[in-house]
């Protein structure tokens, strides 16, 4: 079962609303001043809440970043989640989940940034659950490159599939992480540029 946060409160509903008010307040603050430096008063005014309150729904600051990084995480996933249910071939759904994700990681840049650079100051058991979530992301590629091997419309290895999902997420994911670098460049070519030199390395049959 996915690890969950104490709460004092016993209304479900009550806790989700809240939480998405930490949440989004937390995202906000943790780009703009890192981790370390915002403090719990801080993320209890920016949710709207006391700070007393604001206790009453998590208890640490680490419990605020764990409930960060997995909702950036469900958010990715969900939204992926689609492409496997889509019409046609494997290997249409393939590119039309690379360029999904890669148009996700566009709109999520700070989020996913804050992920790998704050994520290190997680407890081991909130780490190791952070972890777990990015590896359901990969295991969505991986899906579709099993279809794709089945209908042979990708042509691959079962061995090497694992790896290539997971160059699949790196692939999307560097959108973020050397964004300085595409400043002189159109993000939508970059974008095409990766899908197809990665559907040409699985040999992909898109027609």
């Amino acid at each position: 079962m996915p690890l969950d946060v104490s709460t004092q409160v016993k209304d479900p509903e009550r806790v989700r609303l809240r939480r998405e008010q930490i949440v989004q307040a937390s995202v906000r603050l943790f780009t703009e001043k890192g981790f370390h430096k915002t403090t719990t008063r801080e993320i209890a005014k920016a949710s709207g809440l006391s700070n007393g309150a604001l206790y009453e729904y998590v208890q640490s600051k680490e419990d605020v970043l764990y409930l960060v990084c997995r909702h950036i995480h469900r958010e990715v996933r969900n939204r992926l989640a689609s492409t496997l249910t889509e019409p046609g071939s494997a290997a249409k759904r393939l590119r039309h989940a690379l360029c999904r994700f890669g148009e996700l990681v566009l709109s999520m840049q700070d989020e996913i940034l804050l992920i790998y650079q704050e994520s290190k100051s997680l407890p081991r058991l909130y780490l190791h659950e952070v972890l777990s979530e990015e590896q359901q992301v990969v295991a969505v590629f991986e899906q579709l490159l099993r279809e794709g091997l089945a209908d042979q419309s990708i042509l691959v290895e079962e061995k090497d599939i694992p790896v290539l999902a997971e160059n699949a997420v790196v692939m999307g994911q560097m959108l973020a992480f050397r964004r300085w670098a595409w400043k002189q460049k159109s993000t939508e070519s970059v974008l095409n540029t990766q899908v197809n030199a990665f559907l040409a390395s699985v040999h992909s049959t898109t027609d």
